[in-house]
């Protein structure tokens, strides 16, 4: 290990080869403090052929590598092992943007770019980066790739996978597939990049990534709306279909209990509604020119008010400038701080069929209330699509640890259900460490087989980013 570390250092400098305990720590565990581990050393390579020549050293010392990004995992997905045996790759380093072209309407940067920094890359060339995330401010597009986000604006413009034309990516070996293609129509064989995307770092690390943009934003119509019910809520999403399904760029939902969570627990927020157990936020958005924008904002506030007279809405606020559409923005992304701060909670990132939704709803917030009495349900997400954020936070005033060694009985009332509706147990977080174990009764047979000699063949000794996405008994097939 020392010969490996001192190779390290010539390769990429002493100080991208971090040893220390207290320099090690911020990568050590995982957001919500799930898993923390000892890394043996993290590495922060400047550009592909460092990581390229740190993965080739690793591999031939039989180390495992655990890619990370910004860290930011809700299903502990970078995390090492606490035995100090493995290296923490950063990507933090790799900032650049290598190209925009607004012709093609594309942008070519490095995966140690966060997300909100390539958004605003993208709006000072009057393009649009349409993924949004709630941790997009530390979120890095490797990271954000390797994960295959979702977020906010999926409705309009697909997940992650969706916007990428093409990837540069270190293999397990340290070869670099050089993949940064800008064409939008190449048919020739299989979609690599597809391979990697989603793959959670376990079949190459994405050094860069060309990413597709759209014309920028010219203005935005923005509503908080209160519901008596998940199916007025779908009421409200086919009207706006039906009206202008091509402004119609989120639709999230909030539970009332959610929303109670983030306005006692986060400074500086306000409900612009009336209370009510359902919340939606509607954000709309035009590329046009000035009468577009204006035309916009009718179309909501005339949504809005077949709505309200229809019953669909108790309550709504259109938001008048940009302050308040980023208030109505800020009390929607709050909502997992807000969980944080309000006591120990557990994460259920589910989806299913829109038709399915009250039926989930309903029938996830029996079971858990029979198994925890008191317990707060608090999902919120991103109904537009079917995926849930299905939360469940503690109890007032109960012991924290207690509740989460309940952890495996509530999850698995909720996935019971989710997989009656013939829906799936992660919706865009990934499966981490976290959920391993879910993978085996759920995509087990021909599909996960499939997966793991896709892993054998561009990873055979398993080194890149192990305990993630396999159940262990499978991995150590």
């Amino acid at each position: 290990m020392t010969s490996l570390l001192d190779d390290l250092r010539v390769a990429l400098g002493d100080s991208a080869v971090l040893t220390d305990p207290g320099e090690t720590a911020g990568y050590s565990s995982d957001w919500r403090r799930l898993y923390s581990g000892r890394p043996l050393a993290v590495i922060r390579p400047r550009d592909t052929a460092g990581v390229a020549a740190a993965v080739k050293l690793c591999a031939e010392a039989g180390v495992s590598i655990i890619p990370q990004g910004g860290n930011t995992s809700m299903v502990g997905g970078a995390v090492p092992s606490d035995d100090g045996s493995e290296i923490v790759l950063s990507l933090e380093r790799m900032r650049a943007l290598r190209e925009i072209d607004t012709v093609d309407l594309t942008m070519t940067v490095e995966a140690g770019v966060t997300l909100a920094a390539a958004q605003a890359m993208a709006v000072e060339a009057g393009m649009l980066l349409p993924l949004s995330i709630s941790s997009e401010g530390s979120a890095q597009i490797g990271g954000v790739l390797a994960t295959n986000a979702g977020g906010n604006n999926t409705l309009r413009f697909g997940n992650a996978r969706d916007l990428v034309l093409g990837l540069e990516v270190v293999l397990a070996d340290g070869q670099i597939w050089q993949g940064l293609r800008h064409l939008h129509k190449d048919n020739t064989g299989y979609a690599l990049r597809q391979i990697f995307v989603g793959s959670e770092g376990t079949l190459g690390i994405i050094t860069a990534a060309v990413l597709r943009l759209q014309p920028g934003v010219t203005a935005r119509a923005t509503a908080f709306c209160a519901l008596p019910s998940v199916e007025q809520a779908l009421a409200l999403l086919a009207r706006l279909r039906a009206r202008d399904a091509g402004a119609l760029h989120a639709f999230e939902y909030m539970s009332g209990g959610s929303v109670d969570l983030v306005l006692a627990e986060i400074e500086g927020t306000a409900c612009p509604v009336d209370p009510a157990p359902h919340f939606i936020l509607v954000d709309c958005a035009t590329s046009g020119p000035q009468a577009a924008a204006a035309s916009l904002a009718d179309m909501l506030e005339g949504v809005l008010g077949e709505a309200l007279e229809a019953g669909e809405l108790t309550d709504a606020a259109l938001a008048q400038n940009d302050a308040q559409r980023l208030a109505f923005w800020k009390i929607r992304e709050e909502h997992a701080e807000a969980q944080k701060r309000a006591g120990a909670s557990i994460k259920n990132d589910i989806s299913v069929p829109l038709a399915a939704l009250p039926d989930l709803m309903q029938a996830a917030t029996a079971a858990c209330q029979a198994l925890v009495p008191g317990i707060r349900i608090a999902p919120f997400g991103h109904l537009g699509d079917g995926n849930i954020h299905f939360n469940l936070v503690q109890p007032e005033g109960a012991d924290g640890a207690g509740f989460l060694a309940q952890s495996d009985a509530l999850m698995d009332a909720v996935a019971d259900v989710v997989q009656r509706l013939s829906g799936s147990f992660s919706a865009e977080h990934g499966v981490g460490r976290l959920k391993t174990g879910m993978m085996k009764s759920w995509r087990g047979g021909v599909e996960l087989g499939l997966m793991q000699r896709i892993k054998a063949a561009l990873d055979p000794a398993s080194l890149l980013n192990p305990r993630v996405i396999f159940p262990a008994e499978q991995a150590e097939d």
